[in-house]
C-alpha cells in the first residue's frame, strides 16, 4: 500500500440500536430485499449521483449506491486527498451539507440505499488549511482532536506481521488515531451517527485493517443506529491481520476474489472459477468487486482498461451466487494520481452500460437460486441458476457455438447482456422443452438470459 493507495470497503448488516461494545452483529452479504448490487460511483459529485440514481441505478435495479468520503479534507487535485480528513464538517470538494443531503433524498426516491465512505482510522499527514476552511497540523484538529488523540508511534508502519505496528503505527505518514480512546471513539461515534442522521444507509469503514477489530466493534457499539456495516481488510498471505477478525461486525471486501477473477480470465482457463469461494471468506461475509479504485492503480485486478474483458469479469460476479456483488465505476485516468474529471467527460459510466445494467436485473431475477449445469472448455463457461436464470460466457478470442444445458422453462429469452427485453430484436435465444438452448457465444461476449426478460 502506498501514501496514495489507501484502501476501502463495502457490503451490508442490519444492526439494531441501542447495542454494547460487546456485540457480535450477524454478517450477511446480501443487504435485505430484493434488490442487493450496490454500485460504488467513485469521486462523483453528490448532486451528481442522485441524477444518477434517478436516472439509472434505480431504473436498472441497483439496491446501493457507494458514495466517496464526505467529511472536509486536505487541499489538493489528487483523488487520494479525500482520504485525509482534516474536520467532520461535510465540505470537500464532492459536494457541501446539503448537496449530500438532497442526494440522499433523491436516491432514496429512486429506491436506492446509500452507504458512506468513512475514514476514521486517521486524519492527515501533513499541516495547511481543508476545504471547508480547517487550519490544522498534524496531530491538532481544533474542535475535533488534539495530540493526545493519536497513537504514540509516529512511524511508518514498517512490519505487516507484527499486529501492534500494523495497528497503532502510521499508515504512510497518516496522523493515526488512538481508536483504544473511549473520546476518539465516541468523537467518531457521533460523526456516523451525524450522517445517518442525513439519511446514509450504512457505511465502508476505510482501512478497518489499520485499526483492531475491538476497537471498529466499539465504535459501533456507541452509534444509536450503525445501519449496515462493511470493513476494508486486504488479505495479506502470512500477515498479523487477517480478514476474518472482522466478520463479526459486518461484512468484509474479498480482495481475493477480483485477483482470482484477473487470473482465470488472463489465463485461459476459466473453469476453476466454478469453486471461486474456496479459500475466501464465506458467501455470507463477502462483498465481492471486480476492481475498486486501489486495485485498478496497483494492477492486481482488471480494469476498465480491460475493455470486453472487463466487462465479462463483471457479468460473471452479478450471474454467480457466491458474495454481494459491488460494481465499480470511475473515471479514465493515465496518471495514478489523477483526480476525477471536472465536467462530464472522462468518467466511464460503467454503472450504466447494458452489459452491465442487464446483468443487475438477471441478478435481482434469479435471487438465491442454486447454481446448476456448470460447463466449461478452455476460456469458455456457462450455469444455470435452477431455473431461474442461465449464462455463458466466452474469454477467447473466436466464438463459441454449441447447445447448452440452461435449467429455463421453454420459451425466447432476451440476451440481457446486449438488449433490454423491450428493445431485443435480433438478440433473442430459444430454450426447448428440454431446457436446452443453441446460442452462440461472441469472443469477449456474454449471454444472459432469465425468467424475467422475454421479449
Amino acid at each position: 500500500m502506498t501514501k496514495r493507495l489507501i484502501c476501502a470497503s463495502t457490503a451490508a448488516v442490519l444492526a439494531a440500536g441501542g447495542i454494547t461494545a460487546a456485540t457480535a452483529w450477524p454478517s450477511q452479504a446480501t443487504p435485505p430485499g430484493e434488490k442487493t448490487v450496490t454500485a460504488t460511483l467513485f469521486e462523483k459529485p453528490y448532486a451528481d449521483v442522485g441524477k444518477e440514481c434517478k436516472d439509472t441505478l434505480g431504473p436498472a435495479g441497483y439496491g446501493y449506491v457507494e458514495v466517496s468520503p464526505a467529511s472536509e479534507h486536505i487541499k489538493g487535485d489528487q483523488w487520494w486527498t479525500s482520504y485525509q480528513p482534516v474536520s467532520y464538517k461535510i465540505a470537500g470538494r464532492l459536494g457541501d451539507a446539503d448537496a449530500f443531503k438532497s442526494m440522499v433524498s433523491a436516491c432514496h426516491e429512486a429506491g436506492v440505499k446509500v452507504i458512506a465512505d468513512a475514514v476514521i482510522n486517521h486524519m492527515a499527514a501533513d499541516s495547511g488549511t481543508g476545504t471547508g476552511g480547517t487550519e490544522y497540523s498534524k496531530y491538532e484538529y481544533p474542535g475535533t482532536y488534539g495530540d493526545s488523540d493519536f497513537h504514540a508511534c509516529r512511524k511508518d508502519i514498517s512490519d505487516y506481521g507484527n499486529r501492534e505496528n500494523v495497528q497503532t503505527c502510521e499508515l504512510v505518514s497518516l496522523s493515526d488515531l488512538d481508536t483504544g480512546s473511549d473520546k476518539v471513539r465516541s468523537t467518531i461515534a457521533e460523526y456516523l451517527d451525524g450522517l445517518k442522521e442525513m439519511g446514509v444507509d450504512g457505511f465502508r469503514i476505510d482501512a478497518a485493517k489499520h485499526m483492531s477489530a475491538d476497537d471498529v466493534k466499539a465504535v459501533k457499539g456507541k452509534m444509536a443506529d450503525p445501519g449496515f456495516w462493511v470493513s476494508e481488510v486486504i488479505h495479506g498471505e502470512g500477515e498479523a491481520v487477517q480478514p476474518e477478525e472482522y466478520t463479526g461486525i459486518g461484512d468484509v471486501d474479498e480482495f481475493r476474489y477480483g485477483k482470482h477473477l484477473k487470473s482465470a480470465f488472463q489465463g485461459g482457463d476459466v473453469g476453476g472459477l466454478k469453486n471461486i469461494a474456496e479459500g475466501k471468506l464465506g458467501s455470507a461475509q463477502a462483498r465481492t468487486f471486480v476492481d475498486n479504485w486501489d486495485t485498478e492503480r496497483n494492477g492486481s485486478t482488471l480494469t476498465y482498461k480491460d475493455g470486453d474483458l472487463y466487462k465479462l469479469a463483471n457479468a460473471f460476479m452479478l450471474a454467480h451466487p457466491y458474495g454481494s456483488p459491488n460494481v465499480f465505476s470511475g473515471y479514465e485516468w493515465s496518471d495514478k494520481d489523477s483526480g476525477p474529471p471536472s465536467g462530464g467527460d472522462g468518467w466511464t459510466d460503467m454503472h450504466a452500460q447494458q452489459a452491465i445494467t442487464g446483468m443487475v436485473g438477471f441478478h435481482n431475477a434469479v435471487g438465491d437460486a442454486e447454481l446448476t449445469d456448470w460447463w466449461s472448455e478452455g476460456s469458455a463457461l456457462s450455469f444455470g441458476r435452477a431455473g431461474k436464470g442461465f449464462v455463458a460466457l466466452n474469454a477467447g478470442d473466436a466464438e463459441t457455438k454449441r447447445t447448452f444445458s440452461t435449467s429455463l422453462p421453454a420459451g425466447t429469452y432476451c440476451n440481457v447482456a446486449k438488449a433490454a427485453p423491450d428493445k431485443c430484436d435480433g438478440n433473442t435465444v430459444k430454450v426447448g422443452d428440454d431446457g436446452k438452448a443453441e446460442a452462440t457465444v461472441p469472443a469477449k461476449g456474454v449471454v444472459a438470459l432469465h425468467v424475467g426478460a422475454k421479449p
